[in-house]
């Protein structure tokens, strides 16, 4: 299955621009979608399974506001390092895993959350 991540092109301004990755590959676009939309057409045939996760991209109980604002910084680290052929610090390369971690397990908690209002 392929992963792609979207995130806000520029953190500093949340919700102008997105910029979709998976990979080596990149797009962005003036929504989501037309980062995703762009992304996918790029994307091999075989590669046409994918798992679409939107967040409202504000805080809430499951990541909070210092949990973002940590895995904003520590993103935008790790793709200025990417871009140069060089990696994050050890220690920082773990606490920014461990945030992705976190965030996947908050997504899944909204899921879950979701999916038990929808129950009969």
């Amino acid at each position: 299955m392929t992963t792609i991540t979207i995130t806000p092109a520029d953190p500093s301004i949340p919700s102008k621009r997105f910029r979709a990755v998976s990979g080596n590959l990149r797009s962005e676009g003036d929504t989501a979608g037309q980062a995703l939309d762009e992304l996918t057409a790029r994307l091999p045939a075989a590669e046409n399974s994918a798992l679409i996760v939107l967040q409202s991209f504000r805080p809430d109980r499951f990541f909070n506001a210092a949990q973002q604002r940590r895995l904003q910084e520590l993103m935008l680290r790790w793709h200025a390092a990417r871009d140069t052929g060089t990696a994050l610090p050890s220690d920082e390369q773990a606490e920014l895993d461990s945030l992705v971690e976190a965030e996947l397990r908050a997504a899944c908690e909204r899921a879950r959350e979701l999916a038990d209002g929808m129950k009969p």
